[in-house]
């Protein structure tokens, strides 16, 4: 499987809710996400993903928690 090969080349995928995942760069974008402008190594996609991914919670729970602390 690819994810087990550093060899391999990876893009790397976000969805709806601003969650980031590694995919293997031959492989179809799966229903739910789209693919950012990063493709290369593991480790290079790692690398963007822990830059880009600074919140890990869904873009949902953080409007959701915004509003919570706007009305208090």
């Amino acid at each position: 499987m690819a994810f087990d090969r550093d060899d391999a080349t990876f893009k790397v995928l976000v969805n709806h809710e601003l969650q980031y995942s590694l995919w293997p760069a031959d492989k179809a974008v799966p229903a739910g996400w789209r693919e950012t402008e990063q493709r290369g190594s593991k480790a290079d996609c790692l690398a963007y993903v822990e830059r880009e991914w600074v919140d890990m919670r869904p873009l949902s729970l953080r409007q959701a928690m915004s509003g919570q602390a706007a009305e208090q």
